[in-house]
């Protein structure tokens, strides 16, 4: 029998034990409200209760919950309160047709393009990361290549799986001037950093540090065609929930991101996808509570009998269930909005913001131009300011920017679905007026 989105979303509907609590899940189907009309931006921005006060474009660091999120999130939350072992054990030990993860898999893997059995549920994209790398069968002498652009989360996770296993990690610049990158020269970098003992390439979708977004479907194919042989990971925390693209076909062979931020859903929440191939190359870390080969191979205290896959990958343990199961509510708010309208919407504000910015002969944005090599953040330095002093000047006119994380810094202005034209519009007065 199918659901409606409404089922979904509601916690006790989706349980799907009502033999078991009839009265306790019909109760609860009450509280969870259906999802709401999504087809303007006004509706959009009411989901999130942001403080009016501030025009927020720090959005991307860590989402502010939209109601679905929220009343997914409180539902789970009732459920397990009041009936602790009953929700969980039927919710995760039952079988498919009770188990949340799984729908929230399915979710998840509608969007990405992919199966639901290729989907690994993680808390961030950090854990995701270093499952991936710490998973791969690096040998002494193999050679892990990255950029000088990545985050710390991914070049940390390279570094100590890499060290672990006596293998390298090497750093190559992809560009001099993020601003003035394009493709053909992107690729051109990177095939050039290759080396003899590179096994893994590590990228990032869209840079924090400068707004870039890597063009990966074309850096993946001048990999498979130069050496076809190579591992991609892709860390892509921002670019899911902005960017137009369908994940499991744009070339990487594992993407990483956690789901927090541009995607909506609930705090502590991510995902790692891959085909079942590449699974079955890594090696799992964290003991997992998904996967009935593993629990009964240890029953029987015997080897496993299956290559490895997305939810013996999945690390086990008790979580915050009801942020985990509540995942599939930001999904299917996605869903609703519209992945390409979403994206179109994003790329809007954020051509209007740069153009605006680059009037300016005392601004320069060092985020490209092009929608095409770049998604919902601006990076910018203005002249004569520290980043954190045009953050904190920014703030006393209560529009929230922020500051990059990385060795060279640069002030940030993000507009994502939470901000109008008009807010877009005051954001870069105010970077003006702070050049006079």
């Amino acid at each position: 029998m199918s659901m409606s989105r409404r089922q979904f979303l509601a916690a006790p509907a989706a349980l799907g034990a009502t033999a078991v609590l009839p009265s306790f899940l019909a109760a609860l189907a009450t509280e969870t409200p259906a999802l709401p009309d999504l087809s303007d931006w006004d509706g959009v921005r009411a989901q999130f209760d942001l403080d009016p006060a501030f025009a927020h474009f720090a959005s991307f660091f860590i989402a502010s919950h939209p109601t679905p999120v929220r009343a997914a999130i409180d539902g789970y939350r009732r459920a397990i309160d009041r009936n602790p072992f009953q929700v969980v054990e039927h919710g995760m030990f039952e079988g498919d047709a009770s188990n949340l993860p799984l729908r929230v898999q399915a979710e998840v893997a509608g969007y990405l393009g992919g199966r639901t059995e290729e989907v690994c549920l993680t808390r961030n994209t950090t854990e995701g990361l270093a499952l991936v790398y710490h998973g791969l069968l690096l040998r002494a002498g193999d050679e892990v290549l990255c950029t000088t652009h990545d985050h710390y989360s991914h070049h940390e996770s390279i570094r100590l799986a890499s060290e672990r296993a006596g293998a390298t990690m090497r750093k190559i610049a992809l560009f001099d001037d993020a601003a003035t990158a394009t493709t053909d020269r992107l690729v051109e970098r990177l095939l050039a950093g290759l080396g003899p003992k590179t096994r893994v390439v590590g990228l990032t979708w869209v840079h924090s540090s400068s707004g870039i977004r890597l063009p990966i479907r074309e850096l993946a194919a001048a990999l498979r065609q130069r050496r076809p042989e190579l591992l991609l990971v892709v860390d892509g925390v921002h670019g899911i929930g902005a960017v137009d693209e369908t994940i499991a076909t744009m070339g990487a062979d594992y993407f990483c991101a956690g789901t927090h931020k541009w995607m909506f859903a609930p705090r502590g929440t991510g995902l790692v996808w891959a085909n079942a191939g590449n699974w079955a190359r890594l090696r799992p870390t964290i003991p997992n509570f998904s996967e009935l080969e593993s629990y009964e191979a240890w029953l029987q205290d015997r080897a496993l009998g299956t290559p490895n896959n997305a939810n013996r990958m999945t690390p086990g343990g008790f979580h915050a269930f009801e942020h985990q199961w509540a995942m599939a509510a930001a999904f299917a708010m996605h869903r609703q909005m519209g992945r390409a309208r979403v994206a179109a919407r994003i790329r809007s504000l954020n051509d209007q913001l740069k153009t605006s910015l680059a009037e300016d002969r005392k601004v320069t944005v060092h985020t490209p131009m092009s929608g095409d090599l770049s998604a919902g953040l601006v990076a910018f330095e203005v002249a004569g300011l520290t980043p954190q002093e045009v953050v904190k000047r920014l703030l006393a006119q209560r529009i929230i920017a922020s500051t990059s994380p990385y060795a060279v810094t640069y002030a940030r202005l993000a507009p994502s679905l939470v901000n109008t034209p008009t807010e877009v519009e005051r954001a870069a007065r105010a970077v003006h007026a702070l050049t006079g």
